[in-house]
């Protein structure tokens, strides 16, 4: 049997730290907290096809922090998809919506990097927006 327990983890508990960031008032701690999950050579493909890499995500971070009112994220259909020495491939479905009524259903996959002390840290993501 293949675990990924400790990378369908890391989503679960990377996506309450965003929640909790974007939400609520934090200190600069929690903002570098956040990053450290993320490789310093980390890519993303946005769902609208931005990319971008740790210095935007971070921009992008400091910028929304506290900003948006009653957010919250549901994660659900996890899934691996490979398995490897070095780190996973995850699949997963993210749910956002926030005070205002906005709403957004997006599939996700992660690349994860495990490194040599065994922390799991993110390298590339790629978010797609679901219709309907």
């Amino acid at each position: 049997m293949t675990d990924y327990t400790d990378y369908f983890d890391e989503v679960i508990q990377a996506h309450v730290a965003i929640e909790q960031w974007l939400a609520e008032e934090r200190d600069d701690s929690a903002l570098e907290q956040l990053l450290s999950r993320f490789s310093p050579q980390f890519s993303m493909i946005s769902p609208l096809g931005r990319v971008l890499d740790f210095e935007a995500l971070s921009e992008l971070f400091l910028l929304a922090g506290g900003k948006k009112l009653g957010f919250r994220i549901e994660l659900s259909e996890l899934r691996g998809i490979a398995l490897y020495d070095g780190g996973a491939v995850v699949g997963y479905r993210e749910q956002q919506t926030d005070a205002t009524g906005l709403h957004s259903d997006r599939r996700s996959t992660v690349v994860f990097e495990k490194q040599a002390g065994g922390k799991v840290v993110w390298r590339h993501l790629h978010e797609t927006f679901c219709k309907g």
